[in-house]
């Protein structure tokens, strides 16, 4: 015997992880659905509005703001500071 495992155990496997796998998404489905999604208040919306104008140089009419709750901010940060390369001893 060479320990590999049949193609039935392969099969009953996969099934049993396809299982868990619906099983996770339904949880995480009841989850997302279960947690309130967060408003955008005035404050923070005339806040953008202002700095967009400033950036612009003239006013501009926001037509969308959501709330993203993700490290982009964060990822965007760290990709410049590891990008940034010091070069020592070049003239």
């Amino acid at each position: 015997m060479s320990g590999e495992p049949t193609t039935a155990e392969l099969l009953e496997t996969v099934r049993t992880l396809a299982a868990r796998v619906e099983s996770l998404e339904a949880d995480l489905a009841a989850v997302r659905a279960a947690m309130p999604t967060p408003e955008v208040s005035e404050e923070v919306v005339i806040a953008i509005s202002a700095a967009v104008a400033a950036f612009l140089g003239k006013r501009a009419r926001l037509k969308q703001v959501r709330y993203r709750s993700s490290a982009a901010w964060t990822q965007q940060g760290r990709a410049a500071v590891q990008g940034h390369q010091i070069i020592h001893g070049v003239r």
